[in-house]
């Protein structure tokens, strides 16, 4: 790493307790301040009838997550590829604390209009994808890198499959995100995955960048929010935090030329957000439904299991997603 920073397994285990306990110090603030300015979550009219007890639960609480990222700027991360990152997870926290903030100022999480965010998550993505494509060391128009061999696109299609990679990600997990705990579970296992590839996998000509350190940090600050997160929730990270992790998550398969080993290991948001896709797409043409209701996990949910042993198969399938995911890189 440049500038002096060799990614130890003592500097590795620093940042995630740098991170974790950025996060729980912070999120014990926003327990406290946020109340006090009604920033509350109100459910969904649509959600499973136990979720109408979460009317009320302080959100926004990604701003945790966000600052346990943020020593990544001083600790030598003034990189293209890094600042490039760091600038996608921020852009996209925004988009989801204004969505936050309508939501919570209109009622009834009227937020901003899906397509609205679609678009201005897409207008991100490019210019993400532009300038890490102009950046030195950046595996441009690798899409997978296994034993050795990659899999190279040309730079038109990597930026067409780029943009539908941020964009998916970072709404399918802004879907998970409707049981307590379940989608900063479920993201810890892919983010460690990319960040081992980062520092085990690449020579070290194709990581000459510190953006692997706002994956460490990241996941750290994701274990600190847990504790306020678990069921049952004391505080949720609203769209400011899902956006964020889920820029974070497919920015960083990028920048590591993993873009095709994202749809593995993160199989839990794929399944989330095709579960909606097929459910709107069935009930147009049949009027009927496939799942009890969409996405997956209200599926369970209704089907009788509780919302804690939801979340926990859901993380242990992330984990084996994951898991594979490293087998056949590494």
């Amino acid at each position: 790493m440049p500038g002096g920073v060799e990614l130890t397994a003592f500097f590795v285990l620093r940042l995630v307790i740098v991170g974790f306990l950025i996060s729980l110090v912070l999120g014990a603030l926003l327990l406290r301040i946020l109340p006090q300015f009604q920033i509350r979550q109100t459910a969904y009219e649509d959600a499973p009838k136990s979720h109408r007890g979460k009317t009320g639960t302080p959100t926004m609480g990604g701003l945790a997550i966000l600052a346990a990222m943020l020593p990544a700027w001083w600790w030598n991360g003034y990189d293209p590829p890094t600042l490039a990152l760091l600038g996608l997870i921020f852009v996209c926290a925004a988009i989801g604390l204004l969505d936050d903030y309508l939501g919570i100022l209109k009622g009834r999480n009227r937020g901003l209009r899906a397509r609205t965010k679609y678009l201005a998550t897409a207008l991100v993505a490019t210019v993400f994808l532009r300038v890490v494509g102009e950046a030195a060391g950046v595996p441009v128009g690798t899409i997978f890198h296994a034993g050795g061999a990659s899999l190279l696109v040309p730079y038109w299609f990597w930026l067409v499959l780029g943009v539908i990679a941020i964009t998916g990600t970072v709404h399918a997990v802004n879907l998970t995100d409707g049981l307590d705990g379940l989608a900063i579970g479920t993201i810890v296992p892919p983010l460690a995955v990319l960040a081992a590839i980062a520092i085990h996998v690449f020579p070290p000509a194709l990581t000459p960048a510190t953006w692997p350190l706002v994956l460490l940090l990241a996941i750290g600050g994701s274990l600190g929010f847990l504790v306020y997160n678990r069921y049952p929730a004391k505080m949720f990270m609203g769209d400011t935090g899902s956006l964020a992790l889920g820029a974070l998550l497919s920015g960083a398969a990028i920048l590591s030329g993993e873009m095709l080993l994202l749809v593995l290991i993160g199989g839990v948001f794929v399944a989330e957000a095709l579960s909606v896709i097929i459910q709107v797409a069935y009930f147009k043409l049949t009027r009927k439904r496939i799942f009890r209701m969409s996405p997956l996990h209200h599926h369970f949910e209704l089907g009788g299991i509780a919302e804690p042993a939801v979340t926990l198969r859901f993380w242990t399938a992330s984990a084996l997603c994951s898991l594979v995911g490293w087998a056949i890189v590494r």
